[in-house]
């Protein structure tokens, strides 16, 4: 079985699989572009199609992915650029596995989201296409030279999908986003550079990691100041991949982006692009900066539990329902700091798993604030009331999406929560008690939020308002289905990430090569 196993991991590598995945919705951009304007329809179909064979391809990879090697899979490698060493080079291991699924899945799902769309489609949906290629490249990308490239791709089309297709405030929330982002990206690339000369000239992850000793580096002279190569190469890193969480104080872009942007780009936003920062910091800092990672780590969790409380708290005086999730997202995404910085096995899978379980919970929610906004045209939780006797199917679909959300036993979120609180109470006790009144908060202004739209009287307004459709159900079932199966299976995905994140530890922790 093992041999059958590695000959089709094996065929599966020569026939390019990861890049045919990543590259077959630029294909359909292309495609889209050639389509006439008018033809709404082709246009969309061409879009879910090539969305759907990417999520096919995905499942594929992901199932034959050997999750008790550490080893990388899928592997290819081409000189890009010879004379600066510039290599195209992807591959997936136990860390980017759970990612690749959860991008071609959320993918998929705001394709069926967008089929609302009506105004300028077929730029919409090129755009749309261009930033699902993106966002996979940063996931499988091993060259930091074409991580790069892809992680400033992903920005231009989400600019755009915002300050066009967003709402009133759109121009304001799309240039908020792209400033914050694009100062990320200036860190980051000044790192590149730094690593770039001072590892021999390589942008290779796995050497650049495997190969030099960072923290014997000689100090940066910078302002008259000497700063420990290593730790202000790392910060440098993480303040960009900060940014991308968001890690607060840099917080303040995703609640404007989230309230103004279209109810797809809310999912892929929320679901996949907020994992990118954590997926970067694992990936570069983690592997790159081990002797710095253990540095900071007590500071990763403080800024973890600041994510977990002010989110939360926030979140319960918000009044816009969307800006109430998207301070939620701020609030879990501060339990995978909190996790990952625990440096332990619990913690470190629960932070993964928690990045891939609050993808597909988010997703659903933010899905449900798109339905009832598509019907009343706002999203004041003080004007609903009573619509569970009005919308009993769509009443149920959103408790289970705050249920998960919330970390009830038996739903996806609980699993992922419990493991990196578990893993943080043994190195943070007293950080890890304050972050986990997190836990009641969330429950408090979800359970509030319920009572709000759904109980009590039915408010006459909205007497008439349709049900939750099928197409609607559709896009909150595919992650619905994970968030159930991952409740009571968590194997699923800690059974392909679990040995690399063990491995990462001892990165970390013992020096061992990635």
């Amino acid at each position: 079985m093992v041999k059958e196993t590695m000959g089709i991991i094996e065929l599966l590598s020569k026939v390019h699989i990861l890049s045919v995945i990543t590259f077959l919705p630029l294909l359909a951009a292309a495609i889209i572009i050639f389509i006439p304007g008018k033809r709404h329809e082709i246009i969309k179909t061409v879009a879910a199609v090539f969305s759907g064979l990417s999520l096919l391809l995905g499942i594929i990879v992901y199932i034959f992915f050997d999750g008790g090697s550490t080893s990388l899979q899928f592997v290819e490698k081409f000189r890009w650029i010879p004379k600066f060493h510039i290599y195209y080079y992807v591959g997936v291991d136990g860390l980017s596995i759970s990612m690749l699924l959860l991008t071609v899945v959320i993918s998929f799902v705001s394709v069926f989201a967008s089929w609302g769309i009506e105004d300028r489609v077929k730029a919409y949906f090129s755009l749309l296409m261009l930033l699902e290629t993106a966002m996979l490249g940063v996931f499988i990308a091993l060259d930091f030279f074409l991580f790069y490239v892809f992680w400033e791709l992903m920005l231009l089309p989400m600019y755009f999908l915002i300050g066009i297709w967003g709402g009133p405030r759109r121009e304001y929330a799309a240039i908020k986003f792209f400033l914050y982002t694009l100062a990320g990206s200036a860190l980051m690339l000044l790192a590149m550079i730094a690593l770039y000369y001072a590892g021999g000239k390589t942008f290779d992850l796995v050497k650049l990691a495997n190969d030099f000793d960072f923290s014997k580096h000689a100090p940066i002279h910078l302002f008259g100041m000497t700063l420990p190569f290593a730790q202000t190469l790392f910060l440098a890193l993480f303040i960009g991949f900060a940014i991308k969480i968001p890690m607060f104080p840099f917080h303040t872009w995703l609640p404007d982006a989230h309230v103004e942007a279209p109810t797809a780009i809310s999912v892929i936003l929320a679901g996949v692009l907020l994992k990118m920062g954590t997926y970067g910091i694992f990936r570069i800092n983690y592997t790159i900066f081990p002797h710095a990672t253990e540095y900071f780590a007590y500071a990763i969790a403080v800024f973890g539990v600041i994510n977990i409380v002010y989110g939360a708290l926030v979140a319960m005086a918000q009044e816009d329902f969307k800006k109430l999730i998207a301070y939620s997202s701020i609030s879990h995404m501060g339990i995978v700091l909190l996790g990952m910085a625990a440096l332990n096995p619990m913690g470190m899978n629960g932070a993964l798993l928690e990045m891939f379980n609050h993808g597909t919970i988010t997703a659903m929610l933010f899905l449900s604030v798109g339905v009832i906004y598509d019907r009343a045209h706002h999203r004041d939780l003080y004007r609903f009331g009573g619509l569970a006797k009005q919308m009993p199917v769509y009443a149920a679909w959103t408790a289970f999406a705050f249920f998960a959300a919330m970390g009830l036993p038996g739903l996806s979120g609980f699993i992922s929560e419990a493991l990196s609180y578990l893993g943080a109470l043994k190195v943070f006790p007293a950080l890890t008690v304050i972050g986990a009144t997190g836990i009641i908060f969330t429950a408090g202004y979800l359970l509030w939020t319920i009572q709000r739209v759904f109980l009590g009287p039915l408010n006459e307004k909205y007497a008439t308002l349709p049900d939750i459709n099928t197409r609607e159900i559709f896009t909150m079932a595919l992650p619905g289905f994970f968030a159930l199966v991952i409740g009571w299976y968590p194997q699923l995905v800690l059974g392909k990430v679990s040995t690399y994140m063990i491995h990462l530890i001892d990165i970390v922790t013992k020096g061992a090569h990635w």
